[in-house]
């Protein structure tokens, strides 16, 4: 069975309520059985989103998306070029 898949927001106000909870003196496992997820699950989280806030975890997102749209500009205008360059040499 698949588990479901939180949202970036969402798991950064989940680990914003571990850390509250840890400063009133829970254990981790303890907090965590709390928020809902396995220990490993919150150590995998805060290693990717630990001390991101929102505005940071926006800008990332645009980040991502901006990187992929160049990747994909860089990719066809690669493959135009070998193109171009195998027609320049008669191969066609």
């Amino acid at each position: 069975m698949a588990g479901k898949r939180e949202k970036p927001e969402d798991i950064v106000l989940k680990l914003r309520q571990v850390e509250v909870l840890q400063g009133q003196g829970r254990l981790v496992s303890d907090a965590v059985r709390q928020i809902g997820v396995t220990v490993q699950t919150y150590y995998r989280w805060r290693k990717e989103y630990g001390g991101m806030s929102r505005d940071q975890l926006k800008r990332l997102k645009e980040l991502e998306a901006e990187n992929t749209r160049l990747r994909r500009a860089v990719s066809d205008l690669t493959l135009d070029k070998m193109i171009l360059a195998e027609a320049a040499r008669g191969n066609y």
